[in-house]
């Protein structure tokens, strides 16, 4: 019995083995885009390494279920990328480098948009989704979709993050038992792992910078509007935004970049228009902490994790060595006080947008309500419902229209306690160029059986707020990343961005996963 536990214990060790060394690993935007100029790579062959690893680590090895499907048109793509280069040289640069794209963005090609549940199955969607738009016109190759939270994580009370029925359960590529956050938790896994350069993750609260800090990535969470949200499964277009998930500010700033530009179809992005910087990568500044203010929003965001709280301690010392005036505490006056009425929001706002999504989606999908959804769901439990239900479809499909009083009494008071009353308040009477906290804590163990074991996070405020905020490497706790959240005032992301980016260039936190099945000991 001995011997065959120790042969057991050995074969789970070589299993779990780090993959083969990759050409590409932690290879940025511009050195992809340097190897393509020089001619040391086309973007086809880039493509085709990216394809491979996938199949190695997502499919086979690891298994990390990160990529819900491949785009069958990828290579030809690449191929049209590269012939373009040749003929008129690149577009900028994005031109050639493979993307990542959640499953709740609309792509007019080949591949299903489905929010990774079975009802949306069926055929693809007849408009690419404005964002995507820009991005293919930015020259990206668009390889795969990947997998998430079902329905974002708002189907559920007792959810598993990055579980869902088409695409089953992402794995953290640092531990392997452990959650990768939801609910961009593929987009996380897949960049995390070098799948692809970069990749686009969305968000209501929580969902780009969660999974960015729990899978040692950099996450920027844009302030609402700034992304076009047309041709996105929503939640909350209170809240909804999309945004940037990659191996370095850098990256992140770039496809940022690519990513912006006003849809006159979505009001929230028409009030961008003078807000949108021209390249967000001009603002990398590695001595940008020099003489800046930075505020800890302490209270609500310390306290339930003391590894974690160790390490912001480390951050806030760096900060202070780099030249940041550091105001401890600065607290959100009304951080306790926001969960209760954004449930109250997300409810209605969901019931009415999923509608109208699917109506947009047309003969593409089977179901064309909140009703029908949750009708779908319950015919088809076995698979879509193993291990957790549909209480939230429940409770919004409960609500009145967005004429209800209740509604716009709830939304009234989010956006003055998240803004006037919280964010604003606190950075003004401090003067601050940005609030630090926690993103959250290290990764717990995924459990289908009793669902997500959350300890805390600070996405709320500026999520309500519809702020902006960016999550950077901030050290790991027995090989688990953790992320310091640097947050800011509506259209802030130039500072922001150049806050992020010299702590990361004065820090460099961000460590390779190497595929382990459970943590350091």
């Amino acid at each position: 019995m001995l011997r065959l536990t120790a042969f057991v214990s050995f074969f789970a060790l070589f299993a779990q083995a780090p993959p083969a060394s990759f050409p590409l690993e932690e290879a940025s935007v511009a050195q992809l885009q340097e190897w393509m100029t020089s001619g040391r790579y086309t973007a086809r062959q880039i493509t085709d390494l990216y394809l491979k690893r996938i199949e190695e680590i997502d499919r086979r090895g690891p298994e990390l279920r990160a990529v819900i499907e491949i785009n069958p048109d990828a290579t030809s793509i690449a191929d049209g990328l590269d012939a373009e280069r040749l003929a008129k040289g690149p577009r900028g640069p994005l031109h050639g480098i493979p993307v990542l794209i959640k499953d709740n963005i609309d792509t007019a090609d080949r591949m299903q948009t489905t929010a990774g549940s079975l009802a949306l199955e069926g055929e693809p969607a007849l408009v690419d989704a404005f964002l995507v738009q820009r991005l293919r016109a930015a020259g990206v190759v668009v390889i795969g979709k990947t997998n998430l939270s079902e329905w974002a994580n708002f189907r559920s009370t007792h959810s598993s993050s990055g579980w869902s029925g088409r695409g089953g359960q992402v794995k953290n590529p640092y531990a392997l038992d452990r959650n990768p956050c939801g609910s961009s938790s593929g987009t996380g896994a897949a960049i995390a792992a070098n799948l692809a350069a970069v990749g686009v993750g969305t968000e209501t609260d929580g969902s780009i910078v969660c999974p960015s800090a729990a899978i040692g990535l950099v996450g920027i969470k844009p302030t609402l509007g700034l992304v076009s949200r047309t041709g996105i499964v929503p939640i909350a277009h209170s809240q909804d935004t999309a945004g940037s998930m990659a191996r370095s500010v850098a990256d992140a700033a770039a496809l940022l970049t690519a990513m912006t530009g006003v849809d006159p179809a979505d009001p929230d992005s028409v009030r961008s228009r003078g807000h949108i910087a021209r390249d967000y990568t001009s603002s990398l500044d590695a001595g940008a902490l020099k003489g800046a203010r930075v505020g800890v929003a302490r209270k609500q965001y310390f306290g339930y994790s003391a590894a974690t709280d160790e390490l912001m301690d480390r951050a806030i010392a760096d900060l202070k060595a780099q030249g940041a005036t550091i105001v401890d505490p600065a607290d959100i006056p009304t951080a306790s006080k926001l969960d209760a009425c954004e449930n109250e929001v997300l409810l209605y706002e969901f019931k009415a947008d999923v509608k109208k999504y699917l109506a947009a989606r047309g003969r593409s999908v089977r179901v064309h309500s909140l009703e029908e959804l949750i009708a779908f769901n319950e015919r088809e439990k076995t698979r879509e419902m193993p291990y957790f239900g549909q209480e939230l479809f429940i409770q919004a499909q409960k609500k009145g229209p967005l004429t209800s009083p209740a509604y716009r009494a709830a939304l009234t008071k989010c956006r003055a306690l998240a803004r006037q009353q919280g964010i604003d308040l606190v950075m003004g009477r401090h003067t601050l160029d940005a609030l630090i906290a926690p993103t959250g804590s290290p990764a717990w163990t995924t459990d289908l059986v009793n669902g997500d074991h959350f300890l805390g996070a600070s996405s709320t405020p500026g999520a309500v707020a519809g702020y902006p905020s960016i999550t950077v490497p901030a050290g790991d706790v027995r090989g688990l990343p953790v992320g310091i959240s640097f947050i800011g005032r509506a259209w802030s992301e130039p500072r922001l961005i150049a806050l992020a980016y010299a702590y990361e260039q004065a820090t460099k936190h961000r460590r390779v996963p190497q595929f382990k099945a459970g943590v350091d000991q």
